[in-house]
């Protein structure tokens, strides 16, 4: 009789383990919410190279300044779910034809592009656009997509910048982590021949991977059962699931030149993620590891190098 009894109340509350996990999972991971557990994250760790007690000395002080500097416009667009998107514009110092439209990385925002708007801006002589993901920044949302709603908002945001500048435009599209999902997985889209390049800045392959990954290396748990109780929740909350999210199958839909760009040294975004996206193009590509560079830092370890890479082929295709 014991036996009778105890095995269903065993499955009752293993069933309340996962969906509290899974609550408080979608909680730290999904949801827009407070995500400083990733300062917890040695994967994560920087070095400016110089005296972290000084920010004026740090590049990114440096960055942050020359932002602040800029006259930016404020656009907006309307996603699919009734979000109001916000981006800054700005325009290249001489008239152009040329576009970039770059995607900040998970719980960043626009201002953390910087560096990259400079090149773009200073260097390349762009205009730039640089939005504020949904759930991130000035943008609305409540959740955070990994790259795949964000795939959509990106269509939007390339049909905006051909309106505003006119049918003439060429775009580039250029993300760092999360964002670089957000262009590799909006470049298997149906978009306009407007869209000349993508430069993908250590990307993963898939949402469901890189949860994975990052389940068993920040938790030490496997990804059965809580990936997929998640990416049930997930949903049902926020509209896409874990397992459709995918980067690379995308990529394999992609006729778009694309740079795919890793660290060697990154055990966040595992660099082997690179070299699975870089063979599953089709497209005409070309492969850039960077040694010794962490997660998001292979244009900081050679800036020089990353500079001279990205502005290479991009030249091929935008004219």
């Amino acid at each position: 009789m014991l036996v009778y009894w105890f095995i269903p109340i065993l499955i009752v509350l293993v069933f309340i383990a996962i969906a509290g996990s899974s609550l408080y999972f979608y909680h730290i991971a999904v949801a827009r919410s407070d995500k400083s557990f990733l300062s917890r994250n040695p994967d994560l760790e920087i070095d400016p190279g110089g005296d972290q007690g000084n920010a004026s000395e740090s590049p990114f002080a440096a960055n942050e300044a020359w932002w602040n500097r800029q006259v930016f416009a404020d656009w907006s667009i309307r996603s699919d779910e009734g979000f109001t998107l916000r981006a800054y514009y700005l325009t290249a110092d001489r008239p152009t034809n040329k576009t970039a439209i770059l995607a900040h990385g998970y719980s960043g925002q626009a201002n953390q592009m910087a560096s990259l708007v400079e090149v773009y801006q200073q260097s390349l002589g762009y205009n730039v656009l640089i939005p504020d993901a949904r759930g991130h920044g000035r943008s609305d949302g409540t959740y955070i997509g990994f790259g795949w709603p964000e795939r959509k908002d990106y269509v939007k945001w390339i049909d905006e910048v051909i309106r505003r500048t006119g049918d003439e435009t060429q775009i580039v599209l250029h993300g760092v982590s999360m964002g670089a999902a957000t262009v590799m997985m909006a470049s298997g889209e149906r978009l306009p021949s407007n869209v000349k390049a993508v430069v993908e800045d250590c990307g993963y392959t898939s949402v469901k991977d890189q949860l994975a990954y990052q389940l068993n290396r920040m938790y030490r748990m496997p990804a059965f059962p809580m990936i997929p109780a998640t990416s049930l929740l997930t949903k049902l909350r926020a509209g896409y699931s874990f397992q459709e999210a995918s980067a690379l199958a995308q990529v394999k839909k992609s006729n778009i030149p694309t740079l795919f760009i890793h660290g060697d040294a990154d055990t966040f975004v595992p660099t082997r993620m690179v070299h699975e996206l870089y063979a599953s193009s089709p497209a005409d590509k070309k492969l850039f590891v960077v040694h010794g560079a962490g997660h998001g830092l292979a244009r900081f370890n050679d800036p020089a190098a990353y500079d001279r890479e990205v502005a290479q082929f991009i030249g091929h295709y935008v004219k």
